[in-house]
């Protein structure tokens, strides 16, 4: 959930302390720090901090993050251990500015969760984040000196998200930004929900810390809202009963505005359709480069739909995609070479440091060297191989229908059987676990764990296909297309695409999870208007999954799951349709679900295949 204790804590430990007393060092001998207030139209001051180079013969562009993290240490003697995007940035020199958002630590003002943006404002009291950057910027050029009167703006995760939101009526001196795993809609897609269904272990824990009430500008929000020593995830879930008791005397207790209202907002309505920035992205004039990975559990979504609806709405806009084998923010790091036990062979963070953002931000920003000559940069996982695209997805990308068939095969025809079904029990007192590894927290390897686990379960359907004579290659968006029919009133659908890899020198076969996604089924035809199932009908769930770079190599199996739990990354569905943050223990109930692989009602799983 954006950055959670989780990933901070992968955060500090990416950045050792002699890293850290390095680059205080840097920074202290060659900036100078200053602190100011600066005013927005409608009077409410944001804690604004700068780095400036102490070097005045030359002028530096602004790179600009806005955070609600804090803008901290607090304190004009006080250094972090780094600013900007990268060491290279840092090291090259510009004017950072650091500034915690409205309502957030030493900013003054009201903090509204994913502020939305207005259109056409028409008086100072009408502000949103495209307006308090505007304001920002205007006063950094006035009041700041030797500058050459050019800004970019950066940020990862909801940093990604003030990113983004700098694009909708730009200021002209902003000329490069890059939204890096920005929020985007957290309905559809990010941190909240996936197609409808309530990411359960990550609000809890993230909204502890964030979600605490403030009186007013602050520097530290103090502990959390309760203690909650987690030792098991799947265990203190099952044992919370229900969304609702998350708001017990124990946990929020009503003390959480952020929780309250995403609890209350279960379809998509006027409160989450406000927040999607996506529809503001119109009129885009600054270079972008998008930036996301295919390991990020909170904003995958956020990354690719940030590049389309850019691309989309703006043609002809320079708007860049890059997509690495990282987890949230990982690209960040000093190195990422390895992850979930996959070795890349290669240091993918370094190389987009160097060779893309920093190449992105200094040409934009200072007429040094060259434009990236790539529209996509897309790392493309089971070759670990980086492929540049002049479009994304791939124009030579043609669809591919997988279909499920009798007997857990898969295969390219369509089903000839005319009552071919595969059915398991959906147990809510028993839900089927996200990942096999017991933890207090999230368990960060579970986009690429090994599924063995999970198809030796009866409630998992598992469909496999033939050993690969070539390689497949998989390049964009994927569809599943499935007929189900449930014996409750509401379920939920998970795919995942799994890359069996053989076993190697007596080693077992590995499931590996190349992509999973989930919807709410009563969701399956609006999201703003659910739908119960009429029990044992027949009904279409079509899933759109977000985007792979994968290569299926030759010798490897295909595998589809489909499941209706993913406990307790996904909250539990009652299987009964209803308001589910409402539901009552005795709400939940058995269910039925059959998936159906006939010559009349055929599910298919359509890829993208590049030949």
């Amino acid at each position: 959930m954006r950055k959670s204790p989780l990933c901070i804590a992968i955060a500090l430990l990416l950045f050792p302390t002699l890293f850290a007393q390095n680059k205080t060092a840097f920074l202290k001998e060659n900036f100078d720090k200053i602190e100011v207030y600066i005013p927005m139209r409608d009077g409410v001051r944001l804690y604004t901090v700068i780095f400036q180079p102490k070097d005045s013969t030359t002028d530096y562009p602004f790179l600009m993050e806005r955070t609600p993290y804090s803008a901290g240490p607090y304190g004009e003697g006080e250094f972090p251990y780094t600013v900007g995007p990268n060491v290279g940035l840092l090291e090259g020199k510009y004017i950072f500015v650091t500034q915690d958002v409205r309502g957030r630590y030493k900013s003054e003002g009201n903090f509204e969760e994913m502020t939305p943006n207005i259109e056409n404002k028409t008086s100072a009291k009408q502000t949103d984040e495209s307006s308090d950057t505007y304001d920002t910027i205007e006063w950094l050029l006035k009041n700041i000196k030797h500058h050459n009167g050019r800004v970019g703006i950066h940020g990862i995760s909801y940093p990604g998200f003030y990113a983004t939101a700098s694009l909708p009526g730009a200021h002209p001196a902003i000329k490069a930004v890059s939204p890096q795993a920005p929020v985007t809609d957290e309905f559809i897609g990010d941190d909240v929900n996936h197609k409808g269904a309530f990411f359960l272990m990550d609000n809890f824990s993230f909204m502890n810390y964030f979600d605490k009430e403030r009186k007013g500008p602050v520097e530290s929000y103090g502990s959390q809202i309760f203690n909650a020593d987690i030792k098991d995830a799947y265990d203190f879930y099952l044992r919370l009963g229900t969304v609702g008791n998350a708001n017990g005397m124990d946990y929020f207790n009503n003390k959480a505005k952020i929780w309250n209202e995403i609890t209350t907002h279960d379809t998509y309505d006027d409160y989450w359709k406000a927040r999607n920035i996506r529809t503001s992205l119109k009129n885009i004039k600054p270079a972008v480069l998008v930036v996301g990975g295919w390991f990020d559990a909170e904003d995958l979504f956020g990354a690719l739909e940030t590049y389309r609806a850019i691309e989309k709405q703006n043609p002809g806009a320079d708007n860049k995609l890059v997509m690495g084998p990282w987890t949230h923010g990982a690209w960040a790091s000093p190195n990422w070479s390895r992850y979930a036990g996959i070795n890349f062979d290669q240091n993918t963070s370094k190389f987009y440091q160097d060779s893309i953002e920093t190449v992105f931000f200094n040409y934009h920003l200072k007429d040094v060297g060259s434009p990236l000559n790539f529209e996509a940069k897309i790392f493309e996982t089971g070759s670990n191989t980086w492929k540049s695209y002049q479009q994304w997805p791939p124009e030579n990308a043609t669809p591919l229908n997988i279909y499920l068939h009798s007997g857990a095969r898969l295969n390219t025809t369509v089903p000839s059987s005319k009552e071919g079904y595969t059915m398991y029990n959906s147990d809510p007192d028993r839900p089927v676990p996200y990942t096999a590894k017991k933890s207090g927290r999230r368990n960060n390897e579970y986009m690429a764990e090994d599924q063995t686990f999970a198809s030796e379960r009866k409630d998992v359907a598992s469909f496999t296909g033939e050993v690969l004579e070539n390689d497949l290659l998989i390049s964009g968006p994927v569809k599943a297309e499935l007929k189900v029919s449930t014996s409750g009133t509401d379920a939920d659908f998970v795919v995942k695409i799994i890359d069996v890899e053989p076993s190697v020198d007596g080693k077992p076969e590995v499931q590996r999870l190349v992509r999973a996604e989930v919807i709410r089924g009563k969701f399956r035809n609006d999201f703003s208007k659910p739908v119960a199932f009429t029990p044992n009908k027949i009904e279409s769930v079509n899933l759109d999954i977000p985007d792979i770079a994968h290569l299926f190599k030759k010798g490897h199996k295909l595998m589809i799951q489909i499941q209706s739990s993913w406990f307790p990354l996904v909250d539990r569905n009652p299987q009964k349709f209803m308001h589910i943050p409402s539901a009552k223990l005795t709400d939940f109930r058995n269910a039925q679900i059959r998936i159906y692989h006939q010559q009349d009602n055929p599910s298919r799983i359509i890829f993208p295949v590049i030949h």
